[in-house]
C-alpha cells in the first residue's frame, strides 16, 4: 500500500516537473494551527509553463541539490509568491531552484500554508481583494504567521541536518518573491537567533504584512531587487527595507530597475529587470558565496 501510495505521488511531482531529488516534511503530523485543514493542493495552468499551486495545507521543501561536481556548500530557501493565495511555483520557484544549481548552490522551494480558495480557481477570489489591499491583509493574517512558522521550520532543517544535505550551516540563504519576500523577512525578524538566515534576497516584497521586529545579531547581508513600474506599488516596501537594514549596520544592497513591472521572477520580459539574476550571481560571488571566477 505504501508504495502505490510513493508512486502515486511521483507522478504527481512528476505531473508538475519538479525536478527535486526529495520531498521533505516540515512537520511529523499536522502542523500547529491547521490541524482541522482537510483539503490538499491542487494544481493549474493559466498559461504554458506557468503553473499555479494553491490550497496548500502541508508545508514542505523541495529540495534540489547542487551537482556534486560544483556544489559549493552555500544553500538557499526559495519561497515563491502568490498573496498567499497561490505559489507561483514555476516562475518564482522552480525556475529559480535550478538556475541555483547551476551555480553550485542547492535550492530548496518552500511550499507555504495558503488560504482555502472557495473555488477551483482562485484567481476570482484573489484579483478583487488585490484592489482592497487592507481586507487582503485581514484575511491572510492567520496565515501569514503559519507561513512564517513555515519558514522558522525550514531553516532549522537546513540547518539541522546541514551534513546530511552536503551544506554549510553557516552559509543558508533565504530568498523569496512577493509574498514569499513577506516570509523572508518575517522569518529575519521572527527567528530566534539560531535560525536566522545567514543572507537574505528579498525580490519586490510586500512589506506591510512582515511579521517581526528581531533584527539579527549577527551581520546579515541583505539583496534587495525591485522595478519602478511595480504594478502594486511594492517599490517604496523594497526602499524602505533597504534604508533601515543599512541603518542597522547590515551589509546591504538595493537594485531598483526603471521596468519589469511586479512579478518578474526568472521570466525575460526584454526590461531592466533582466539584470537582476545577473546582479545577484555577482552579489554572492563577491560575498565568497559562490566560487569567484
Amino acid at each position: 500500500m505504501m508504495k502505490a501510495v510513493f508512486f502515486l505521488y511521483f507522478l504527481f511531482l512528476s505531473s508538475l516537473g519538479l525536478h527535486a531529488q526529495s520531498s521533505i516534511k516540515l512537520y511529523a503530523g499536522k502542523a500547529t494551527g491547521s490541524e482541522e485543514w482537510t483539503w490538499t493542493e491542487k494544481v493549474i495552468t493559466p498559461s504554458p509553463g506557468n503553473r499555479i499551486l494553491f490550497d496548500v495545507s502541508e508545508p514542505e521543501l523541495l529540495h534540489f541539490p547542487a551537482p556534486k561536481d560544483n556544489a559549493n556548500g552555500t544553500a538557499i530557501i526559495v519561497a515563491p509568491g502568490g498573496a498567499f493565495h497561490i505559489l507561483s511555483i514555476d516562475n518564482e520557484g522552480i525556475r529559480i531552484a535550478e538556475w541555483l544549481n547551476g551555480l553550485g548552490i542547492s535550492a530548496f522551494v518552500l511550499k507555504y500554508r495558503l488560504v482555502k480558495s472557495k473555488t477551483d480557481n482562485p484567481f476570482e477570489t484573489l484579483m478583487p481583494l488585490m484592489q482592497d489591499k487592507d481586507k487582503l491583509d485581514s484575511i491572510n493574517a492567520p496565515v501569514v504567521e503559519m507561513a512564517k512558522n513555515d519558514g522558522i521550520e525550514a531553516m532549522k532543517y537546513l540547518r539541522t541536518n546541514a551534513d546530511e544535505l552536503g551544506i554549510d550551516p553557516q552559509k543558508i540563504g533565504f530568498m523569496g518573491f512577493s509574498a514569499g519576500g513577506t516570509v523572508t523577512m518575517s522569518v529575519a525578524l521572527s527567528a530566534p537567533e539560531e535560525w536566522k538566515p545567514d543572507f537574505l534576497a528579498p525580490v519586490y516584497l510586500y512589506r506591510k504584512a512582515v511579521i517581526g521586529s528581531l533584527m539579527p545579531q549577527k551581520k546579515t547581508p541583505i539583496f534587495v531587487a525591485v522595478a519602478s513600474d511595480d504594478e502594486l506599488d511594492f517599490m517604496p516596501h523594497s526602499v524602505s527595507l533597504y534604508q533601515d537594514w543599512f541603518a542597522a549596520g547590515h551589509p546591504s544592497e538595493l537594485h531598483v530597475y526603471e521596468n519589469g513591472g511586479h512579478g518578474f521572477g526568472f521570466a525575460k520580459k526584454g526590461t531592466s529587470s533582466d539584470q537582476w539574476t545577473i546582479n545577484f550571481e555577482h552579489w554572492l560571488r563577491i560575498r565568497g558565496l559562490i566560487d569567484k571566477p
